[in-house]
This record gives structure tokens, sequence and C-alpha cells, in this order.
């Protein structure tokens, strides 16, 4: 009786092993087939600024060639306002199936230095998808500023404190922190007129309203070309190739005004990682087309596809990098 008890015991056990290796296997196919199968339905592509910059045109062109290969509607879905926190808000609140998802520039992180109450963490809510791009930023004139290189500028505004407007995206964007960090590094007095996204900053540039601007360089290579602006530097370590007459700050006497943003895709946090994993790939191997690039390369983007965990590296590190500027300028935002 003792055996038939402990070989009783033993068949449980043996039977409740078999259950827990096959409920793992199933776990791990459902694992597997969610991947598979995804997407089954339209995609909504949360973009937190107004149509029409050149940061809005790059995510349409994403959708556009992701839904060709994938079969399913990518749905843009501008949500501006809060310098891009509402629309992140809109994803990080979203169910982690992939089917929202949220493209972010560099404002993404600052707003974690500028913005104090949040409804949401800007790492630990969201999961990296891919950094698409980055965004050079740089100085430019309307042409009725009479001047043609950057000493020039800081020249005449010192002889004129206060008097020069300077536009940007937001207050505590990424525009508004490079014009601040410009005025520290030359001590020059600017007056800082923010807006609610680059294209009505630039729209108000181009019309005379406000005289300078710390732009991301790809939302007005068109207009340098067109010569409705003025390009004075690249607030880069090295020329860009789409504007390679236009020096950097270094060159022309500003060591130090070095300002960058970028351009990349996030998912709620918890994400399955397959999916993460297919975004992933795909982006990549859309932003690697020879035509894409090419397109990017020509409007200011450096070209960059990264993996989810080079992009997790970059947000940490520029959160701490942006933090120091903020506290420094005295931003603050109502």
């Amino acid at each position: 009786m003792t055996h038939i008890r402990t070989w009783g015991a033993v068949a449980r056990t043996s039977l409740l092993g078999r259950l827990f290796i096959c409920g793992l296997a199933a776990l791990t196919m459902a694992g597997l087939a969610q991947a598979q199968v995804f997407p089954s339905r339209p995609i909504r592509f949360v973009v937190p600024i107004p149509a029409g910059g050149s940061t809005d045109v790059l995510a349409r062109e994403i959708a556009r060639r992701v839904q060709e290969t994938w079969g399913q509607p990518v749905v843009v879905d501008n949500r501006p306002g809060a310098a891009g926190s509402l629309g992140a808000d809109i994803v990080a609140k979203s169910p982690a199936d992939g089917y929202t998802i949220l493209l972010v520039n560099v404002g993404h992180v600052i707003n974690a230095s500028v913005y104090p109450k949040l409804p949401f963490d800007s790492i630990k809510d969201f999961a990296p998808v891919v950094l698409m791009a980055a965004v050079p930023l740089g100085v430019v004139a309307h042409p009725s500023v009479p001047v043609k290189s950057l000493p020039e500028l800081i020249a005449y505004a010192k002889a004129h404190p206060g008097q020069l407007n300077f536009g940007s995206s937001g207050n505590g964007g990424a525009s508004h922190l490079a014009g601040e960090l410009f005025k520290s590094l030359t001590g020059v007095q600017l007056t800082h007129v923010p807006y609610k996204g680059s294209a009505p900053a630039v729209a108000d540039l181009l019309a005379g309203q406000t005289q300078v601007m710390f732009p991301d360089m790809a939302v007005v290579v068109p207009h340098i070309k067109a010569g409705r602006v003025r390009p004075l530097a690249v607030a880069t370590q090295k020329r860009l190739a789409a504007l390679p007459d236009v020096p950097t700050g270094q060159e022309m006497g500003v060591p130090g005004f070095e300002v960058a943003a970028w351009v990349g895709i996030l998912a709620p946090a918890n994400t399955p990682r397959e999916i993460v994993t297919k975004f992933n790939t795909e982006i990549v191997r859309i932003l690697q087309q020879p035509d894409m690039r090419d397109k990017l390369v020509a409007q200011g983007f450096d070209v960059v596809a990264s993996t989810p965990e080079q992009f997790g590296a970059v947000m940490r590190a520029d959160i701490e990098k942006f933090s120091r500027v903020v506290k420094a300028a005295g931003v603050k935002v109502d």
C-alpha cells in the first residue's frame, strides 16, 4: 500500500508538471501568435504637434509606408498642446497592445524638467520603439535684420538690447532652450515669443513678425534655399550635408553652442516585446530605403534608425542634460 500511495503521488506530481509545461508552452505560443497576426485592425498614430511641419510630414510618410506593407490603416491623429504632453498622455493611458503609438521629439524629455506635474512619467510609462532621426538646430534671421553672420548678429543684438524677438515652437521647447543657451553663451538680450508649434513660429518669422529663430534646421531648409530666411549657424559639431555653406557655432566663435533635437516613436509601457520588435524592424527598413534616406537628408535630418535599447539610453541621457539647461536658464512654464 505504501508503494501504491508513493507512485500515486509521483503520478499526480508528474501530471501537474506536464500541465505546467503545457501551460507555459501555450502562453509562449499565444505571444508568438499575437506578434504574427499583429496588426489585425487599424493603428492609431498619435502625433502631438500641429499638422504641416516637417516632423508631421515625416510621421505621415512613415504611416503611409507601414500601411502599405502591413495592409492595415495607420491613422495619423494630430493632438497638439502643452508642448506635446497632451498627446503623450493619451498614449500613456492607452492599452499596451501596439494599436496606439506616439511620435515624439526631444520635447518629450524636456517636458520632464519644465512641467513639474506631468500626468505621466516620461520614461517609465512608455516603451521605446525607434529613434528615427536627429534634427540639428541652428540660428536663422529674417532678411530685414541687417546681419549676414553670427558675429554680426551678436554685435547688432548687443547694440539693440531686447529689440530683437526670437520665436520658438513653445515655452520650454528645444528651440526655446537653444535660444536661452545662445543668450547665456554670448551675453545678448533677446525677447522670447513662444508659439504653439514650429509651423506658426516659422510663419511669423517669414512674415517678419519675429526677427530671429533657433529652429530645427529641417523645418527651415526649404525657406533657406528660397532665400526667405538667412542662415547664420548650425548648433552642431560639424556642418550639415544639406547646408554645407552654413558654418557651425564654434566656427563663428561661440563654442558650446550645440543643441540637437530628435524624432522617435514610443508605445505604451508593457507593450509586448514581439510587437515592439516588429515595429522597429519595419520602421528601420523604411528609413534605410534609399529614396527615404535621401529625402530626409535633403530636408536636414540625420537618419539614425536605432534599436529600442539605444533610444531608451538617449532619452535618459537627454533628461539629465536638459534639466541642467532648464535650471541654469530659469525656464518656467505656467
